[in-house]
């Protein structure tokens, strides 16, 4: 396992995209895995950094570990506002981008990429993991 503390910055959203990516590159998973990784990633973190501490700013804790079978298993810890983007309200993708309301379609993008995603708030943090089959 490996893990990460940074401040949540969207400018540090490269140095955990660049660990996690290492860590699955060493382990020859696949370019389609490794890129929904990398946007969930983006996602979630850019979440973070922009709501978690709201207005003021905190730490991220990301820890990328491997599970068999060869699963990706990369974890979020912050210790900003409660708050679990699996209850969020999903998109009408049925609807013209023009109809939509803007937001959630990133986290449904996660939801849908990834093989599994939960949330939990323990602790006084938020707990936010995925699972992706490399």
């Amino acid at each position: 396992m490996k893990e990460l503390t940074v401040e949540a910055k969207t400018e540090n959203i490269d140095i955990v995209t660049e660990l996690v990516e290492s860590q699955l590159t060493e382990l020859d998973c696949s370019m389609r895995s490794l890129v929904q990784i990398s946007v969930a990633i983006d996602e979630l973190f850019g979440n973070i950094a922009h709501y978690a501490y709201k207005p003021g700013t905190g730490d991220v804790t990301v820890r990328i570990d491997v599970e068999e079978p060869r699963t990706a298993v990369i974890t979020f810890i912050d210790g900003g506002k409660p708050y679990n983007p699996l209850e969020a309200e999903e998109p009408d993708v049925t609807l013209s981008a023009e109809e939509r309301k803007v937001g959630g379609l990133g986290i449904f993008l996660v939801k849908k990429t990834m093989d599994d995603m939960r949330y939990e708030y323990r602790d006084g943090k938020n707990v936010l993991q995925i699972k992706k089959k490399i």
